[in-house]
C-alpha cells in the first residue's frame, strides 16, 4: 500500500463486484439497469415499477470543517456498511465529485481508508459524464441567449442584465469576469460576462431537485436568463429552447449506481456544492433509494449551518422528505483547531483544546434539534488521536446527553461503524423525530434570512448591503421573494468571516447580494466574499497526479 496515498492504494486493490450483482441485491430490475462498463451504472427509473417500501432516511452532517479533516464522507459510507453487515439493507446516497478542488486542494468526495465507494478513480474522474452534461447544456443556454441578442433580439433583452453566466468544472478565477463578443458585428454582442464553477450552476441545482424529465423541463422553463430593457424577466421558455437543454440532460437526469467496498449498493448523483449552492445529492436518487433500501444514509456537504440546514429547508421541503435520524461527524483533530491549537500542532496531545472546540460541535447539535430531530455524534478516529482525547470528548457528549459513538470506519470499514450505526438504531426505536423547517418562506426573503442568521448562525441579524437592497425590491415586484433561500457562505464558520472558529455570537450576517434561481426554486443569498468562481491555491493537487503505463492514476485522493 502507498504510504503517501493509501486511499488510493486501497481502491486500487478491491476487488469489485460486477454492477449487475450490485444491481440485483439493490433490487433494481435487469431491465432498468444501464451497464457503463463492468462497475458502474444508470439506472432508469422510469422501467421501474414502485415498491411501495418508504425506508429510514438518515442524513449526515458534520461539524465547521477545518485543514484537519473531518471525514465526512468516509463516515457515511462506514456507516452504510455498519447497516449491512448488521443485516439490514441498505443503500448509500452521495454526490459526485467535481474536477475543480480534485486538482485544487480539496480532493475527490468518495469517503477514505476502508470506507469508499467504488470504482474511486472513475468516480472522482469523468465517471458517467454528468457534469460534463451540466457543463454543455448551461453553456448551450448562453450561446443561445447570446445568438438572440445577435439575431435582432426579439425580446428585447438588456444585455446589461443577462444573469446566465457560463460554467467550466475547473477552479479558474481569471475567469471570474470576461468580455465577450469582441472583434466586430459578426462576432457577436459586446458585453461583460463571467464564468462559475458548474456544480453552482442553477442547472445542476434544477437536476438534483426534479423528480423526473417532465419536471425537470418544467423547470428549465421557468429559469430566469436575464431582463429586458423594462426590467421583465426573460426566461428560457421566453426563448424556446427549454426542450433543447431538456434533451441535453436526459441521460444525466438518471442515476449512477455504485458500490462500497462493502459490497453496498451505493447511488452517487449530482454534485452542488454547499457553500456556494445547496450542497446536496439528487432527489431522484434519494428518493430511489428510499424506494429500495430499508435504511439509506445520505450526506450534505459542510455543517449544520450549510448542506443540512438546505437539505431540510429546501431538499425536504421540495421532496416531500423527513429525515428519520441524523450524525454529526467530529474528530479530535477539528475540535483542537477550534480550540484554538496551529495545524502543524495537532499530533500533540491537547484534551483542554479538544474540550474548548466542542463549543462549535454542540451548535451543530443544537441546530439540528432545533428541526426536531435528535442526532448522533460520531467521533471520527485518526491515527494521531490518543485514547484520552477520544474518552475526554465521548465523555463530555455524555455529560451534554447527546448520542454519540467512536467511529473508526477509515482503518476498520463497516466493522468500525457498528458502535455508531447501533446509536442509530437506538435513535429509531426511541427518539420520536418532530421534523420541521426552520422558517416560512411566505413570510419573504429578508425574514428567511434573519431567522437562519439568528438561529443558526448565532448573529445578532442581517445586514443587506451592495446590490442585495436592490436585488430584493426586484424579488417582491416579480413575486419571488416567498422562495426559500440559499445562503452562499464560508464552510469554516457560523458567520461570514472565515477566521472566526469556534461558536461566535455577537456578529451580522452581511448580505450583498440576493439572485433569482427560479428554476431551482429558491433565491441565492451571497455573503462575505464567498466566489461562485473558486481559484486553484499556490500548490495545487494537480501537481502530483499522473497515470501509470498501466493506467492506473496516481496522486488521486
Amino acid at each position: 500500500m502507498s504510504e503517501e496515498n493509501p486511499d488510493l492504494a486501497i481502491a486500487q486493490a478491491a476487488t469489485l463486484e460486477q454492477i449487475t450483482t450490485i444491481a440485483e441485491r439493490a433490487g433494481v430490475p435487469e431491465e432498468a439497469l444501464v451497464p457503463y462498463g463492468a462497475y458502474k451504472a444508470k439506472v432508469d427509473v422510469r422501467k421501474m415499477q414502485p415498491t411501495g417500501r418508504t425506508g429510514r432516511l438518515v442524513l449526515v452532517s458534520a461539524m465547521s470543517p477545518t485543514p484537519a479533516g473531518e471525514g465526512k464522507s468516509t463516515t457515511t459510507v462506514g456507516v452504510a456498511d455498519a447497516f449491512t453487515l448488521l443485516g439490514h439493507r441498505t443503500m448509500v446516497a452521495l454526490r459526485e465529485p467535481a474536477l475543480g478542488p480534485i486538482m485544487g486542494i480539496k480532493g475527490g468526495a468518495t469517503g477514505g481508508g476502508y470506507a469508499q465507494v467504488v470504482p474511486m478513480e472513475d468516480i472522482n474522474l469523468h465517471f458517467t459524464g454528468d457534469f460534463h452534461a451540466i457543463q454543455i447544456a448551461n453553456n448551450t443556454l448562453a450561446a443561445l441567449v447570446d445568438n438572440h441578442l445577435h439575431q435582432g433580439n426579439a425580446l428585447n433583452i438588456d444585455p446589461r442584465r443577462i444573469q446566465w453566466k457560463r460554467v467550466v468544472d475547473v477552479n479558474d478565477r481569471a475567469l471570474r469576469q470576461v468580455t465577450i463578443g469582441l472583434g466586430g458585428p459578426t462576432q457577436g454582442v459586446p458585453r461583460e460576462d463571467g464564468f462559475d464553477i458548474v456544480v453552482a450552476s442553477e442547472i445542476m441545482a434544477v437536476l438534483c431537485l426534479a423528480t423526473d424529465l417532465k419536471d425537470l423541463a418544467e423547470r428549465i422553463d421557468r429559469i430566469v436568463v436575464g431582463f429586458t430593457y423594462d426590467r421583465a424577466p426573460v426566461t428560457v421558455k421566453d426563448l424556446g429552447v427549454g426542450g433543447a437543454i431538456t434533451m441535453l440532460l436526459k441521460d444525466a437526469m438518471l442515476p449512477n449506481l455504485v458500490q462500497t467496498l462493502g459490497g453496498t449498493p451505493a447511488l452517487v448523483h449530482g454534485g452542488p456544492f454547499a457553500n456556494i449552492a445547496h450542497g446536496c445529492n439528487s432527489l431522484a436518487a434519494t428518493k430511489l433509494a428510499l424506494s429500495l433500501a430499508d435504511i439509506t444514509v445520505t450526506e450534505a456537504g459542510f455543517g449544520s449551518d450549510l448542506g443540512a440546514e438546505k437539505f431540510l429547508d429546501i431538499k425536504a421541503r421540495q421532496g416531500g422528505l423527513s429525515p428519520d435520524a441524523a450524525v454529526v461527524v467530529a474528530t479530535a483533530r477539528a475540535l483542537k483547531m477550534h480550540g484554538g491549537v496551529a495545524k502543524d500542532d495537532l499530533a500533540t496531545e491537547d484534551i483542554d483544546a479538544a474540550l474548548a472546540g466542542t463549543t462549535n460541535l454542540a451548535r451543530h447539535v443544537e441546530n439540528m434539534r432545533k428541526f426536531g430531530i435528535e442526532p448522533v455524534i460520531a467521533l471520527n478516529r485518526f491515527p494521531t488521536d490518543t485514547e484520552a482525547e477520544i474518552d475526554a470528548v465521548l465523555g463530555w457528549a455524555r455529560e451534554q446527553g447527546y448520542r454519540a459513538a467512536l467511529s473508526d470506519v477509515w482503518a476498520k470499514g463497516g466493522e468500525g461503524g457498528k458502535a455508531v450505526a447501533e446509536q442509530l438504531l437506538a435513535a429509531f426505536e426511541e427518539d420520536v423525530p418532530d421534523f420541521h423547517h426552520l422558517y416560512d418562506p411566505e413570510s419573504g426573503v429578508e425574514e428567511s434570512l434573519r431567522t437562519l442568521a439568528q438561529k443558526v448562525y448565532g448573529a445578532d441579524d442581517v445586514v443587506l448591503e451592495g446590490r442585495a437592497p436592490a436585488q430584493l425590491r426586484m424579488l417582491r415586484r416579480n413575486g419571488w421573494d416567498t422562495l426559500p433561500v440559499c445562503v452562499a457562505k464560508t464552510q469554516y464558520s457560523f458567520s461570514d468571516d472565515p477566521t472566526a472558529l469556534g461558536a461566535p455570537t455577537g456578529h451580522v450576517l452581511h448580505v450583498r447580494d440576493l439572485v433569482p434561481k427560479v428554476g431551482a426554486g429558491f433565491v441565492v443569498a451571497l455573503t462575505g466574499a464567498i466566489m461562485t468562481m473558486p481559484g486553484l491555491p499556490k500548490e495545487p493537487a494537480a501537481l502530483r497526479m499522473g497515470v501509470t503505463e498501466a493506467g492506473e492514476s496516481i496522486g488521486l485522493f
